[in-house]
């Protein structure tokens, strides 16, 4: 079996959001979200610090080496807003069980079918959400508010994992091991 179907199979469903949870996440993230792009680029900046094997699927920016060149890249910027709107629009829509999956979905096939992103890295990603928003917003990510957020991010990667699942997803052709072999996907992720 691949890492994705272990991966998977490894992972329970989660316990849905109460209400209070919810609108813990959607407080907390109404005053993160005023900082969308300077919150972007350092997620996006601390994944590729944490996991640095994640920058190969960028291939606008993955072979830069100067932090404050990929900080400035305007291809950084673009992807890392892309990753803000679409928390946002799950924050927006954390009450409609529908829509989310629909947004998630979405990017599952993107990165699934388009980027070949092996699934692990969403929850990978998930947990630097979480680094990130506490150390920045150390007032507003309190206790109670990361552990929403940690149920949050549990039911998104569980919910791309199903999407990845439903695709029947294997790693392609260069991979080995769970590691992707260096090659020019020219499509942006």
């Amino acid at each position: 079996m691949d890492r994705a179907g272990e991966e998977a199979e490894e992972m329970e469903v989660p316990i849905p959001l109460s209400e209070g949870e919810q609108l813990i996440i959607q407080d907390t993230w109404a005053k993160v979200y005023l900082n969308s792009e300077e919150v972007g680029v350092a997620i996006l900046l601390r994944l590729f610090g944490n996991e640095p094997s994640s920058k190969r699927f960028f291939s606008q920016f993955r072979d830069m080496v100067d932090p404050l060149e990929l900080e400035r890249s305007t291809q950084l910027k673009k992807h890392a807003q892309r990753v803000m709107s679409a928390i946002n629009t799950l924050v927006e829509n954390i009450q409609d069980d529908a829509k989310m999956a629909s947004v998630l979905k979405m990017v599952g096939k993107a990165h699934a079918i388009r980027h070949k992103v092996e699934p692990v890295y969403f929850k990978i990603l998930c947990g630097v959400i979480l680094e990130v928003l506490g150390e920045a917003y150390p007032e507003v990510v309190t206790a109670e508010a990361a552990a929403a957020w940690t149920k949050m991010l549990a039911t998104v990667c569980w919910k791309l994992s199903a999407v990845y699942d439903e695709l029947g997803w294997t790693p392609g052709p260069g991979y080995q091991d769970g590691q992707q072999q260096h090659h020019d996907t020219s499509s942006s992720s």
